[in-house]
């Protein structure tokens, strides 16, 4: 058999299973639909996660690097100090505190203004906060950074919360073990309802199967439509996760954008992306294509003619 001929046998198979499923409409949608709230959870999820992230930029805030300089240093060398850290890829912002603004705020706020006032001279020096991008923004990229600044000459003392670093990379670490063990669960649950549904259309069909065979039909050409059928599931279930991801952020995000702007903040909803829901109707194939091999070479293998 040359290659035209097998193309045009496997596409006459592939156009033929999705005529039998358009033969029963209603219990296609309904195994499509399972699919698609089963795959919707972890990508809802998804989106959930990389959207706060987005919207606390803002998560690096939290990974701010205190740099105190000499007393001696000066206003000018501090300057300089925070021009050539803002030219560092790992650096998102630093922000200058003179040592007479550290003062007054430190006066007004811990009520030791009468105390402050003995002083002769302003024992605070001054300060640099120094932000790192998001890339940075991990313990590992926040102790590098740490120690390329304690490095600098002028600079006193270099400090950082390496707890709270700790705990929000932690807490991010459990957020995304979450969302793969959520995804691998359902995407199990997605193979087991194809592979159920194939089983049962197998059954329908057991008369049919043993005649191909009583002509000579191996099982692999008994099983090529039914594993069509399975990536048409899988399509079309992947295909209303999707649109049941894109309805969920459309419908929230006025509502999100209404929360935001209390605060002032404007933050925007993203939903999956092209390539990622492209990526994600590709694994649901996958799925559907698995479950459904599994079912047909399981059950085929015992119909034998009678």
């Amino acid at each position: 058999m040359n290659v035209q001929a097998w193309l045009a046998r496997h596409a006459q198979t592939f156009v033929g299973s999705l005529g039998r499923i358009v033969q029963h409409p209603v219990a296609a949608l309904m195994t499509m639909a399972v699919i698609a709230v089963a795959l919707a959870l972890p990508l809802l999820l998804n989106v959930f996660l990389q959207n706060s992230r987005a919207a606390t930029a803002n998560w690096n805030q939290a990974f701010d690097i205190s740099v105190y300089l000499d007393k001696k240093a000066g206003g000018t060398r501090a300057q300089a100090l925070a021009k050539q850290l803002r030219s560092r890829p790992d650096v998102a912002a630093v922000r200058v505190i003179a040592a007479d603004e550290a003062l007054a705020q430190f006066r007004s706020t811990s009520g030791f203004g009468t105390a402050l006032d003995a002083l002769r001279d302003n024992p605070l020096p001054d300060t640099l906060v120094v932000t790192p991008t998001l890339p940075a923004s991990n313990p590992k990229g926040t102790e590098m950074l740490k120690n390329a600044i304690a490095a600098l000459p002028d600079v006193q003392t270099v400090q950082i919360d390496s707890e709270w670093v700790e705990r929000l990379t932690a807490m991010l670490a459990i957020l995304r073990r979450i969302i793969w063990l959520t995804g691998a669960l359902l995407g199990a649950g997605v193979v087991l309802v194809v592979g159920n549904t194939i089983r049962l259309d197998i059954l329908n069909r057991r008369a049919e199967i043993e005649v191909m065979k009583l002509v000579g039909a191996t099982d692999g050409f008994a099983r090529r439509p039914f594993l069509y059928s399975g990536v048409w599931y899988g399509l079309g279930g992947g295909l209303l996760a999707v649109l049941l991801v894109a309805v969920a952020v459309a419908s929230l995000a006025k509502p999100v954008e209404r929360l935001a702007g209390l605060y002032g903040s404007q933050v925007r909803l993203n939903g999956l992306g092209f390539a990622l829901g492209v990526a994600v109707m590709g694994v649901s194939v996958g799925l559907g294509w698995l479950g459904s091999w599994l079912a047909a070479t399981r059950h085929i293998r015992g119909i034998e003619p009678r």
